[in-house]
């Protein structure tokens, strides 16, 4: 075993190694005090000039939105209205029709007596369901979408 070769230990050169610099190296200031404050004051500034002028604008829109709903509902009340009364005639002919062979039915009673005996002239309140009675699921999913306009007063 003592033929194993020779060794040389790695060893440091001839002199030493060179110092190690570990004093601290400060950094280049770019930015003041009065630099980032006035750049914050200038930021915050605009954004709250963006943000007056963005609920300005949402206000304006909001008036011109309602002044269009506003002139807008008493033509929407009366077209519900007229498709109220469109659907109160449609399921009288549909009662019609249905009823054509039953002797002593007459349209709007039950076997010749008033449903409604105390509310006049007035329109009788109904259920949903009962006042699309007579109508196919697609037209009943249409009313039922638009219901803001259906609803009775």
């Amino acid at each position: 075993m003592a033929s194993a070769g020779t060794y040389k230990q790695d060893l440091p050169p001839k002199g030493g190694y060179a110092p190690i610099n570990f004093k601290r190296i400060p950094a280049r200031s770019v930015l003041s005090a009065p630099i980032i404050y006035g750049g914050l004051l200038a930021t915050m500034g605009f954004g709250t000039y963006t943000y007056k002028r963005g609920i300005r604008q949402i206000r304006i829109i909001e008036i011109e939105m309602k002044s269009a709903s506003l002139a807008l509902t008493p033509l929407m009340l009366a077209e519900r209205d007229r498709e109220f009364l469109k659907q109160l005639r449609k399921n009288r002919d549909a009662e019609e029709k249905l009823m054509a062979n039953v002797e002593g039915w007459e349209v709007g009673t039950f076997y010749g007596h008033k449903v409604y005996k105390t509310i006049g002239d007035e329109l009788p309140k109904m259920t949903w369901e009962e006042f699309y009675i007579h109508t196919n699921r697609l037209e009943r999913n249409k009313a039922n979408n638009q219901v803001q306009w259906l609803k009775m007063d």
